[in-house]
């Protein structure tokens, strides 16, 4: 044997080494477990030793007690990108890529993917040249305690890994309806690692649950109102077609994320795009004016092809935002400028919510044959999938429209006693300051009536309903009162949590139901002898009344509510009934 050939031997021997102890438990079980928490952390942790270009830090714990990871993935100068991140400043030629994984622990393959994926840029260094313009931060895992609640029984529409995490936190909150309102500690903490990043392209990994089709892997991107116009064109118009053609290039199929217009109805009743709320990811980060992608594997495709069809589309989306790092960065800049320029200085109206149009479009969808069954356990249709590929023309509703708006004010006033909502909004990056002293305004106010309470909470709260009137009133400000300039870049999200019409605020989400409920009352026989001496000393209140008698039946057969309609209208009336206390004020000039 020649020298040479030694050489490549031990060559050899060495790569195969180093492949054997980077190999995940995903890989080492034959593709069909996922590695649990101290496993994955280990492995991160060990990248982190491994390449100086790694750097693995906690930003949170879980209510459980386990740390929140992140690793940090760049060729830059660490200590430059603290610094830099201290002076809020940004290099144009980088971008900066979150990938969020495990939000819902039991949708764990982004996790897998990235670990392989760090693998080939970070030890065998094939993928190393992703990192020329972009810097890379990864979350293993965000719901890190459903994580540990691992079982074969998690999630019945999916098709493996053989044990998977919980949906939702120990604390039984859903991390993706959590975004605005951030009643988790572990939403509060991944809010101030977003806040203090800033990242320029967000990714959410998930799989799908839903109808059954051939596609390995789907994806939503926001391009409506909903987002600046200018990321939204460079999503749908430039990053999605790279998107579509390089993960098919890559071996798989791919698709706009498939929601059906009627789940009972199956395909034939058509698929939909919409505006995501911002309780979602994807909503939130079109809030914060920046581009996300959410990635939704097939369920029922098997684990490790779910796997690599999210590995090909991290791979893909990096090779993207290296290509057109500056690109990004100049939009998001902008996204941030446009923002205060447009719903501020110029006080155009802020689309809030959307709906659907009835028009549609035909495409063709690679799905399955199927039929509709009646079904002896349901009582009702059932739809029955088969293993027969089909291209299927179905119709596809995508035009969204904006249906209601705001007109922002330059600053929001809060009262010091409801400080919480305050202390809430930090966790956004938003800027507050207080007042110094006591100032006369007239602001703008919202009276709440037709007030119902949701029959059932929601992620742990009494989400309410009303309807709104808005009125001026002149009102001593308090020193120590917090005003909110919306003249900064969250003045998207500073809009959705203190407007009441917004479905995200935190009015609607139950943080102040407390404003709705009544805490004095009257004696009836009190109250019938005031209501005989304002009746006596107002004849028009008299008037009012008899008409409300001789026109409403109900009113009429009703003792309490005639004594009530006197009481509402008496200085005893507690007039802070209904009554939003967050103030709106805008500087006349």
């Amino acid at each position: 044997m020649d020298i040479k050939t030694i050489i490549i031997s031990f060559l050899i021997s060495v790569v195969t080494i180093a492949q054997t102890n980077w190999t995940t438990v995903f890989e080492s079980s034959g593709f069909i477990s996922t590695s649990d928490y101290n496993q994955t952390i280990n492995y991160f942790q060990r990248l982190d030793e491994a390449s100086d270009y790694a750097d693995l830090f906690g930003f949170g714990r879980s209510p459980q007690g386990r740390d929140l990871n992140c690793l940090l993935v760049t060729k830059e100068d660490k200590t430059l990108i603290e610094q830099r991140i201290a002076e809020g400043k940004k290099p144009l030629e980088r971008a900066t890529v979150l990938i969020i994984n495990g939000i819902h622990s039991g949708e764990i393959e982004g996790k897998d993917a990235s670990m392989i994926l760090l693998r080939e840029i970070l030890i065998s260094k094939e993928k190393e040249y992703l990192l020329d313009s972009i810097n890379i931060l990864v979350v293993p895992i965000f719901n890190v305690d459903g994580h540990e609640r691992r079982s074969k029984y998690n999630r019945i529409n999916q098709n493996g890994p053989e044990e998977m995490g919980w949906r939702t936190t120990a604390q039984n909150y859903n991390l993706n309806r959590d975004w605005m309102k951030a009643d988790s500690p572990e939403m509060q903490s991944m809010l101030v690692l977003v806040s203090t990043w800033n990242p320029d392209f967000i990714i959410d990994t998930h799989t799908t649950d839903g109808a059954d089709y051939q596609y390995s892997v789907t994806y939503q991107v926001e391009r409506f109102a909903n987002i600046d116009p200018h990321t939204g064109y460079w999503l749908s118009q430039k990053f999605v077609p790279y998107l579509e053609k390089k993960v098919h290039e890559k071996g798989f199929l791919i698709f706009p994320y498939v929601s059906l217009k009627n789940w009972q109805a199956g395909l034939d009743s058509g698929i939909t795009d919409w505006a995501s709320s911002p309780r979602l990811s994807t909503g939130y980060f079109a809030l914060r004016n920046r581009p996300s992608l959410l990635v939704e594997t097939h369920m029922i495709k098997p684990y490790k092809e779910r796997v690599y069809a999210t590995k090909a589309v991290l791979e893909t989306t990096f090779e993207f935002i290296k290509s057109n790092a500056s690109e990004l960065v100049e939009l998001n800049q902008n996204a941030d400028k446009n923002s205060v320029i447009e719903f501020f200085h110029k006080k155009i109206f802020l689309p809030v919510k959307f709906s659907l149009s009835e028009k549609f479009d035909e495409v063709l969808f690679k799905g399955y044959e199927y039929k509709k069954e009646l079904s002896e356990i349901s009582g009702k249709e059932k739809i029955v999938y088969t293993n027969i590929p089909k291209e299927i023309k179905v119709k596809f509703y995508r035009e969204v429209a904006a249906v209601d708006s705001i007109q922002i004010p330059d600053y929001y006033i809060i009262p010091a006693e409801w400080s919480f909502l305050v202390n809430r909004m930090v966790f956004h990056g938003i800027q507050y300051f207080k007042s110094d002293y006591d100032t006369a305004l007239i602001v703008e106010r919202y009276r709440f009536s037709n007030v119902k309470y949701a029959e059932n909470s929601y992620e742990g709260r009494q989400r309410v309903s009303f309807d709104l009137e808005k009125f001026e009133e002149e009102v001593i400000i308090p020193a120590g009162s917090f005003i909110v300039p919306t003249n900064q870049r969250t003045i998207r999200i500073i809009t959705h949590l203190l407007e009441p019409k917004c479905e995200d605020s935190f009015v609607q989400w139950g943080f102040m139901n407390q404003i709705f409920e009544q805490k004095e009352y009257f004696e009836e026989y009190v109250m019938e002898k005031i209501a005989e001496e304002m009746m006596n000393e107002n004849p028009e209140l008299k008037k009012e009344f008899q008409k409300k008698l001789a026109e409403d039946e109900s009113f009429k057969n009703n003792p309490y509510e005639r004594l009530n309609f006197f009481y509402k209208k008496s200085p005893y009336w507690d007039n802070n009934l209904n009554l939003y206390p967050v103030m709106r004020y805008t500087l006349k000039f």
